[in-house]
């Protein structure tokens, strides 16, 4: 048979978190590969989830989303993340944050644009620009603190260049970029003309007086920015697949268009369940969530010290990546099946970050677990010496 799948179905491969979730699953182990977040749904979003159901709100949406959450995604995004947004024209509720970006891939890039990523980058964000047809550039960051320069970006812009994404808190290095940092990719933005795409999935993860800093919210910057988030991993509702992208209208309407094409509109007794949730938690729950994955991350990175790795403290999200460049094998891949092997823990291998491979071999650890699950593999990690 002569038939073949696309060349863009061909460069895009199974995500290596997976695929350790299932060599997990072989030896029946602890999985800190997924960012499952398995900690429990807030009462408020559960009531309200329910409550939708049993008034029948179970029918599609608007294509960008229920009236009621446009609204308080409006209200979070003036109080939290300093960004004027209209709930009528410029908010587009989507399947998740990984539908959302790839809605706005879809309406604002075309085949060959470049769009910039820093690495180590989240899988699905270079995944879903080869799907479109896109072409990913590099920024590497420098660890132990993943900095970079303004010379950094300069240095891989090209007259194809389309746009450049910021992951903030990010995945998987944790670092939060600062006010200085934004800046000077929103100097080079308007430079240079480009989209900036956000992730800012983990916005309310931070750690040691870390602030979140959205770039949409630098003057000039709301007329080019795509702002990507949602609550899956604030509410715990991974599964849910609520997400949202603001953008200013030009914008918004066609990727409302795309979205309404691919997805018709996220579940919609669900999206009822994260407004109620938007409405009925004070900043107090924001505030618990910061200190008690502050406590979840000194215990990991605690036990992988005493493990005889080097943890790179994460400043946000709920990842951390360890060197294990002194492990056996010769790719992180084979290293981070030797920690399974001798520990049961299932990591993810920095060849899921890097387009070619780091001068150190990296894993990542995720630590959005139960408290009983994180203390297990603490206790696996510190009888594990190397």
């Amino acid at each position: 048979m002569s038939l073949k799948i696309s060349n863009r179905a061909e460069q895009i491969v199974q995500a290596e978190i997976r695929a350790m979730s299932i060599e997990c699953e072989k030896v029946v182990g602890i999985n800190l590969a997924q960012g499952v977040c398995d900690t429990e749904v807030p009462l408020p979003v559960r009531i309200g989830a329910k409550k939708a159901i049993d008034e029948g709100i179970n029918s599609y949406t608007r294509f960008d989303g229920l009236e009621e959450l446009r609204k308080a995604i409006a209200r979070k995004m003036h109080s939290y993340n300093r960004i004027t947004a209209d709930p009528d024209s410029e908010i587009i509720v989507s399947s998740g944050s990984t539908g959302a970006f790839y809605c706005a891939c879809l309406a604002l890039l075309n085949p060959g644009d470049e769009v910039i990523l820093f690495e180590p980058y989240y899988g699905y964000h270079i995944n879903t620009l080869l799907a479109v047809g896109a072409v990913p550039a590099y920024v590497r960051l420098h660890p132990p603190d993943w900095s970079f320069s303004p010379e950094d970006i300069e240095k891989v812009v090209t007259p194809r260049t389309k746009g450049i994404m910021v992951c903030t808190p990010a995945n998987p290095s944790g670092k939060v970029f600062s006010g200085l940092e934004l800046q000077w990719i929103a100097e080079f933005a308007v430079r240079h003309d480009l989209f900036v795409f956000t992730d800012e999935i983990y916005e309310y993860f931070l750690y040691d007086g870390n602030k979140h800093i959205s770039p949409g919210s630098f003057p000039g910057m709301a007329e080019r920015t795509i702002t990507i988030s949602g609550l899956s991993k604030t509410f715990s509702i991974t599964g849910w697949r609520i997400g949202y992208s603001v953008s200013h209208r030009r914008w918004a309407q066609m990727i409302g268009y795309i979205n309404d094409l691919v997805y018709v509109c996220a579940p919609a007794p669900l999206q009822f369940g994260v407004a109620y949730g938007l409405l009925e938690l004070g900043p107090e729950f924001y505030s618990e969530i910061c200190a008690q994955y502050a406590l979840k991350r000194d215990k990991i990175c605690n036990a992988i010290a005493k493990a005889g790795l080097k943890p790179c403290i994460p400043q946000g999200s709920y990842y951390v990546l360890a060197d294990v460049s002194h492990f056996p094998g010769h790719t992180s891949k084979e290293k981070a099946m030797y920690l399974l092997s001798k520990t049961g823990i299932a990591t993810v291998p920095d060849e899921a970050f890097f387009h070619i491979p780091s001068n150190q071999n990296y894993v990542r650890f995720c630590f959005a677990k139960r408290d009983e699950e994180i203390d297990e593999a603490c206790i696996r990690l510190e009888r594990f010496s190397f």
